[in-house]
């Protein structure tokens, strides 16, 4: 196996947990619903958007964040959740460039 190879196949290790918290659909629904509110939402909101109870939702934004896809901003007594993005989804480009790189395209 070529260095390169071994490169990608590190990155793919690298991304596994970027990729495992989009598998869940109430993450890819919090998400979807943070896109649209690029203010914020509290957990009370976030809930109402997607029918989730407030401690499942509280759960799914804890793993969000803990990925990098959302970022929290003290608001008075509240927390405001904020798509955050940019990193996760650079890590996940780079790999695919990655993969392109390696691939031999049919012609």
């Amino acid at each position: 196996m070529s260095q390169r190879t071994e490169q990608v196949l590190q990155q793919f290790k690298e991304s596994i947990p970027l990729l495992e918290v989009l598998t869940d659909e109430n993450r890819q629904a919090i998400i979807m619903v943070l896109a649209q509110n690029k203010s914020g939402l509290n957990v009370n909101a976030i809930a109402g958007h997607i029918n989730l109870s407030r401690p499942a939702v509280s759960h799914h934004l804890k793993v969000l964040k803990q990925s990098g896809y959302i970022q929290s901003e003290k608001k008075g007594v509240e927390n405001y959740y904020i798509l955050t993005v940019r990193k996760p989804l650079e890590q996940l480009k780079t790999l695919i460039t990655a993969i392109e790189a390696e691939c031999t395209w049919p012609q």
